[in-house]
């Protein structure tokens, strides 16, 4: 019999799996209302965090199959860069010291959420980018033991249910958007600093291949995720394919070598992108966002990415209004009908305006058109 590993295995190959794989996901930004959950549930989800076992727990918990996200189990070192932290009142303030300058970076924690936030990025213009490479050079990095024993008891604990996938940073370029510079800084050295980031985004490239091909040693992930976020409102397709075409086909071929996939996180308006996307050897858009949260259907995705590229997308009706489950569930029937029979797998995420028996409908929807359970 044909376990859940194997069926999203042959999905990612393009082997005709026995039915849509539908996967669960928590993390510290989606996870379910707890109004009406069952008290053992609660427990188990009472503190989510990244990476920790509660989206095996809850897709369990929902018959759900298992696509767990696991942070790469590394240990990064600065060599010569000084690296000082001060947090008071919530904020932490963080300095490098390079050779090439000093960058300098305020999050601010909020209590509400129990989340960071960037209040002012490390990158502000031109002078600080030969810093930024200088950070990024000085690194060095090793496996993690107790990641690496962490990752094996995941493994373990998710047995034949399903994979685990790895993440990592995204492109350069959108780490430049998520992290390190925002998206107005970069405007502008978009258009004044060419060939600074591109000298930049070498150097980042090489330290995100040296981190790849560490964690591709590892046997129990079967996939490695950029985490890129990519989104035409915080980057141009003329910027996607000037920085990141390239680079994605390096790290597409290094998982390949690996006997691994290579999933591009993207979820975000990425109708204009696809056509690039089609361009790569990535293996899949991962979060794949239809409307309303994206702006490109599932069946126009499909037939601009061709029968190469898979489609992870979200469960995108469970984070809208649920009031007419007819409604709701002729949107699901429409959304597996475009999505086929292959090369397509469906999230649940939890969204915390939905409790638990309005995402246990949803789940239960997604299976029986599926097809799991015949």
């Amino acid at each position: 019999m044909l376990t859940p590993r194997g069926n999203l295995l042959r999905t990612l190959r393009h082997e005709c799996p026995d039915w849509v794989p539908v996967v669960g996901h928590v993390d510290p930004y989606n996870q379910p209302h707890r109004r009406g959950m069952d008290p053992a549930l609660a427990e188990a989800l009472r503190e989510v965090r990244w990476a920790d076992e509660s989206t095996v727990v809850f897709s369990r918990y929902l018959g759900l199959d298992i696509m767990d996200l696991f942070g790469a189990p590394l240990r990064a070192e600065q060599r010569r860069v000084t690296v000082r932290s001060e947090t008071q009142h919530n904020v932490c303030v963080t300095t490098w010291d390079t050779a090439a300058g000093e960058l300098r970076q305020v999050t601010r924690f909020s209590p509400g959420t129990g989340l960071w936030y960037t209040q002012e990025h490390m990158v502000k213009g031109k002078a600080d980018l030969a810093a930024l490479a200088e950070v990024f050079a000085d690194q060095e990095f090793e496996l993690d033991p107790e990641g690496v024993a962490a990752l094996r008891r995941r493994r373990e604990l998710i047995g034949e249910d399903g994979i685990i996938t790895m993440s990592f940073p995204g492109t350069p370029l959108g780490q430049m958007v998520r992290v390190h510079s925002g998206v107005e800084a970069l405007a502008y050295l978009w258009a004044d600093a060419r060939a600074e980031l591109h000298d930049l985004f070498a150097v980042m490239a090489d330290n995100h291949e040296q981190q790849f091909r560490l964690a591709a040693t590892l046997p129990e992930a079967e996939a490695l995720v950029s985490m890129d976020d990519t989104s035409t409102t915080t980057q141009s397709p003329e910027m996607f394919e000037e920085y990141c075409l390239a680079y994605t086909d390096r790290l597409a071929d290094l998982c390949h070598a690996a006997g691994k996939f290579y999933f591009h996180h993207s979820c975000g308006l990425i109708r204009d992108l696809l056509p690039l996307y089609r361009q790569t050897r990535m293996d899949a858009v991962h979060a794949f966002s239809f409307p309303p949260l994206g702006d490109v259907s599932i069946a126009e995705g499909r037939a601009v990415l061709g029968p190469g590229i898979a489609i992870l997308a979200g469960v995108a009706q469970l984070f809208e209004d649920m009031s007419d489950r007819s409604k709701v569930r002729a949107s699901l029937e429409n959304m597996f009908a475009e999505a086929g029979e292959d090369n397509a797998a469906f999230w649940v995420i939890a969204d915390p305006e939905k409790d638990m028996e309005e995402t246990a409908w949803v789940a239960e929807e997604c299976r029986r058109l599926s097809g799991s359970d015949n």
